[in-house]
Order: structure tokens, then sequence, then C-alpha cells
């Protein structure tokens, strides 16, 4: 994977790495730019700033798309820059920033030394419905239309380029994540977003850049996941889990978010 910028729209880019396959997202305006999300360490947060330096040398403001550490462990190294993400995204990275450190180490232990560096620090520019940003003189639109690959999920709207950064919302390359989701919201989240942004040029949080089509049949997938999980609450799931469109491991991930929905 060639871990280069790749201009997407007017001044709008995107740097997609090996680590973790994360998309993350700069846009430059006249004398300030916009940084979405900073990935899951210091060190690759180092490596990320030297790479917006190439393309500007203005100052910064950073965006969280959501609270999962690939996405904001890497904040510390972009302040004193205004960092935002929704109200949720905060609050659950100050309750729970230590433990994504815990079971990063516990997964990945070669990485014990990467992650103990790590400074964790949440959104202080917080917001629970939308929020527009001035970026040098273009506005960069942040929304958040609901539950669904997590509590806190928000899209950047980049009009006057025909740009959308949807987040974990949209997933290339691999199932939709469904550890932290919301399985029978994110449906409805999804059609809000492409009903309310029409831009062609979707950028997902981990993946390959894609176009609408491509977004609208990962809703109507998980249209299909969502009804099949509800009717799994009440038949059972053992005659329907061969129809999810996921491995075994996925299908269960979906069914134990769903049902806690279910049963709440």
């Amino acid at each position: 994977m060639n871990e280069q910028w790749h201009e997407v729209g007017d001044r709008v880019y995107v740097r997609r790495h090996r680590s973790f396959d994360l998309n993350t997202g700069l846009i430059v305006g006249d004398g300030h730019c916009l940084v979405l999300d900073t990935r899951s360490s210091h060190q690759e947060a180092a490596d990320l700033v030297a790479a917006v330096r190439r393309i500007t040398a203005a100052p910064w403001t950073v965006v969280n798309s959501h609270s999962h550490f690939d996405h904001y462990f890497g904040n510390a190294l972009f302040r004193p820059a205004e960092i935002w993400g929704h109200a949720r995204c905060a609050e659950e990275i100050e309750r729970y920033g230590e433990d994504s450190r815990a079971g990063v180490i516990k997964h990945h232990p070669e990485r014990r030394e990467e992650m103990e560096e790590v400074t964790i620090v949440p959104p202080d520019h917080t917001f629970t419905a939308a929020a527009s940003l001035d970026i040098g003189g273009r506005m960069v639109h942040l929304r958040h239309f609901g539950l669904g690959h997590s509590s806190n999920d928000i899209v950047a709207q980049v009009p006057d380029a025909g740009v959308v950064f949807a987040g974990d919302l949209v997933e290339e390359g691999a199932p939709p994540a469904f550890s932290d989701s919301y399985p029978l919201d994110w449906p409805a989240t999804t059609a809000a977003m492409l009903a309310e942004m029409p831009e062609p040029v979707i950028v997902p949080g981990h993946g390959a850049v894609v176009d609408r089509a491509f977004a609208q049949a990962q809703h109507d997938e998980l249209v299909q996941v969502a009804e099949l999980a509800k009717r799994a609450h009440v038949e059972g799931l053992r005659d329907l889990i061969k129809l999810f469109p996921y491995s075994e491991d996925v299908t269960r991930q979906v069914i134990e978010r769903a049902f806690m929905q279910l049963d709440a």
C-alpha cells in the first residue's frame, strides 16, 4: 500500500495507511487546514504530521470521527489545536480511553512501549447534532446522524469539493465493524447521510475511497442484517445464521449487539 496523499477533490486529500487500513483526511483552505483523525499512537501521529507538512505549513484544526483508539490516540501531537468531536466521543474517551490502551496492549503486546507513551486527549470542542467549521474560507460541515458503528460517529462534508468523510459508518475491504455498534439503527443513520449529503465521493474510515452506489449497497446490506437479527431474536439464530452475509464470528457480534438493543 502506497501511503501517499491522494487528492480526491479540490485540496481535499486522503491518506490510506497500512496500520488498520485506516484513512486520514486533510482539507486545505487559505492559511488553515483540517486534519481528520490522528491514527493509533504518537509514533503514527508523528508520521502523519510530517505528511501533512509536505502538503501545507498552515495551522490546523483536528476532527475525530469517533471514539475508537485508532482514530484518536495521536491527538496529543496536534495540540494546541482545537480538536472537534461529538459530545459522546469526548465522554467515551474520558471514560474508556485507558481501557482501550490496555486492550491494544493485550492483543498487540509488541506495541506495549508505543501504547504506553500515548497521552489520551479527548476533543475539547464538542457538539451533539451539527457544527460548521470555516477552514481558511471554505466550509466543512460536521453532522451526527444517529447511532451506527458507534454511539458518536460524525460525518464531515466538504460541499465545495464534492467529498464526504463518512468515518466508520462506511467500510471498504472488510465487513463493517460491529463490536461497539448499534445494528438496528445503523441503516437509518447511513440512509440519512446519503439523503442529506449528495456528494459523489465518499471516504470510508478504512479501505478504498468509494462512490454513492457502494455506500447505498452497504446500507441495503445493513438493512438485511438488521431484519435478520430481529428474526433471530424471535426464532433463534441456528437456522438463520447462514443467511447473514458475514462470517460466523462477525455475525455473532451483530447478534450480540442487536439483542442488547432489543432486550433493553
